[in-house]
């Protein structure tokens, strides 16, 4: 039987999405650009997975437990601002240096760079490249016989790279189930309605057909998020979560709105914003 979540857990994830939401708007304001949107979207889902799900050490290469750690890897880059948030609330850096996203110099940048951040696994950004960097992680882990797991969170316009695909036939193929996936499913990218620019269906019938264990999810709902990924760390093949996600979550003119994938808010905006999350 799995763990259950526990009320006050959940409380308190709840409490930390505020904060993370908060962190990620004035990240973004302060740096005068990035992607509010989408990541926004995907907070509930790294917060869960961070702070109930995945083994990771701040410490990096100093812990002798380092090389069982959990892999994250960040496919849709551009919510780089999402991932930093997270990783303050759990160690990596100290959330003073949030402010220095996207400057001149800074370890934040624009896109996760491994060269700069420790804890970063590997620099994202291409769209379309993560799940086949995934699959050769959890190949290497099984080389290696280490018993550690390869998260990897994707975006549901990323999909519509035949890439996916083949890294989606190959995990299938080799039977990888340390391999568990996100698609957030927030029905947008930056020009518009994903099922407009280019229709990709359903998602949850490709990857069954693809030979995964599949599970959609309320990718805002605590309890199915923690219970969906626990699931994923028991299952007998590749696993993915099909997040169904509101794009500018928390803040109203931005939820549902395509122009807020990678628009930064002005004062009067970032003060409305921020008082939503209050």
């Amino acid at each position: 039987m799995l763990k259950q979540i526990s009320e006050s857990e959940i409380e308190q994830i709840k409490k930390n999405s505020k904060k993370l939401r908060k962190n990620v708007l004035m990240m973004i304001h302060n740096a005068k650009s990035g992607h509010p949107g989408g990541s926004l979207s995907c907070i509930d889902i790294l917060n869960v997975l961070f702070t109930q799900c995945m083994k990771y050490y701040p410490e990096c290469e100093k812990n002798p437990d380092y090389k069982s750690r959990d892999r994250f890897i960040l496919s849709k880059g551009h919510a780089s601002a999402a991932l930093y948030a997270v990783m303050a609330l759990s160690g990596f850096i100290k959330e003073e240096e949030l402010m220095t996203f996207r400057l001149l110099g800074s370890k934040l940048q624009g896109h996760p760079s491994n060269t700069r951040l420790k804890g970063i696994e590997v620099s994202t950004g291409s769209l379309g490249q993560g799940l086949s960097i995934a699959c050769g992680m959890a190949l290497g882990l099984r080389l290696d016989n280490i018993n550690s797991k390869v998260f990897v969170y994707m975006g549901d316009g990323e999909i519509e790279e035949g890439s996916v695909w083949e890294a989606a036939m190959n995990a299938s193929h080799n039977k990888l189930n340390n391999l568990i996936a996100f698609v957030d499913n927030n029905n947008l990218q930056i020009d518009g309605d994903i099922e407009k620019v280019k229709g990709v269906g359903s998602i949850k019938a490709k990857f069954d057909a693809f030979g995964w264990n599949t599970k959609e999810i309320d990718g805002h709902n605590i309890t199915e998020i923690y219970n969906a990924i626990e699931e994923g760390k028991n299952s007998d093949k590749p696993f993915v979560i099909i997040a169904h996600t509101i794009k500018g979550k928390g803040v109203s003119f931005m939820e549902n709105n395509a122009g807020w994938h990678g628009k930064a808010p002005n004062d009067e905006q970032l003060q409305e914003a921020l008082k939503e999350l209050e």
